[in-house]
């Protein structure tokens, strides 16, 4: 009876032993799929992705992962695609449409007759559906010096401003880098765009300011956000060199570029303009997010 008795007690013991193990096998698995889990959003950055980096996935699936993710916009999007942005609860950061194209602009009065008709058209349509920002560019030079582009810009941007202010719509003009990908911009400079700004004196028109472009063309990023932060309104994103994802394989430190970004009191969106390498588009995005997640 005794030895009965005794491996009883040695075999409830073995079971009993044998489901805990069993416990804590598993929670350390369910642990670590916690881990792997993204961390909740702060809620200090308004994030929004370019439409045209993930061209390659259907709008209706990047508006579904985009929205998964936290982000709240999407960016160059026109009139056509609104319908699909709306579905998904989105909003249109930065609207496009208007622009001839990049290289025929403000600076050079032989298209503002154009550009005065379809900004004219679009800027009702952009307040109409909700909308805030319009995109716009100051083309090539074509051996125009600064100030001739200056005034250029400033005598028809001003034929739009009032409409743009009567529909609470705010015109803003990129900033792109001559040096490399659009030789001959006119503003690739922050102080060219600012002092545009300055000449409009109108809140309706703001500058985007390209990180990843202003970075190769004239460096101190953080320094320059900081000195002409009152006449930017809008911030894209990408990695230098390459235009791809912006994390330890290049040289711009984001974290402390959106750190400085908030510090000037900014509430717009910030875009993700990478064009991303890896295999999987959205994981890089994900990752994007949390970075700039500050």
């Amino acid at each position: 009876m005794a030895s009965e008795l005794s491996r009883r007690k040695a075999l409830k013991t073995m079971i009993t032993g044998t489901a805990v193990l069993g416990v804590s096998a598993a929670l350390p698995a369910q642990a670590l799929a916690q881990d792997l889990l993204p961390a909740p959003l702060k809620g200090n950055v308004n994030h929004a992705v370019c439409r045209w980096c993930f061209s390659g996935i259907p709008l209706d699936e990047l508006c579904a992962a985009a929205k998964k993710m936290g982000i709240k916009a999407i960016d160059l999007v026109g009139p056509e695609e609104w319908p699909v942005l709306k579905a998904h609860g989105l909003d249109s950061s930065m609207c496009n449409g208007a622009e001839i194209n990049l290289v025929d602009g403000w600076n050079d009065p032989q298209f503002h007759a154009q550009l005065i008709a379809n900004y004219t058209k679009m800027i009702p349509l952009v307040a109409k559906a909700g909308y805030k920002n319009l995109i716009c560019f100051s083309g090539n030079r074509r051996g125009k010096d600064e100030e001739t582009g200056l005034k250029n810009c400033v005598e028809g941007l001003k034929k739009i401003l009032p409409l743009a202010e009567k529909h609470k719509v705010v015109l803003v003009m990129e900033l792109l880098n001559s040096k490399l990908n659009h030789k001959d911009y006119q503003c690739d400079h922050t102080a060219w765009g600012a002092e545009l700004a300055k000449r409009l004196g109108s809140e309706n028109f703001k500058l985007l300011y390209d990180i990843y472009h202003m970075q190769i063309d004239e460096g101190d990023v953080i320094t320059n956000i900081q000195t002409f932060h009152p006449y930017i309104g809008h911030y894209h994103t990408a990695g230098v060199p390459g235009r791809n994802e912006i994390d330890d394989t290049q040289e711009l430190f984001y974290p402390a570029i959106i750190k400085a970004i908030l510090g000037t009191g900014f509430k717009g969106y910030i875009a993700q303009e990478f064009i991303p390498k890896q295999e999987d588009k959205l994981q890089s995005l994900r990752n994007a997010i949390q970075i700039c997640d500050q």
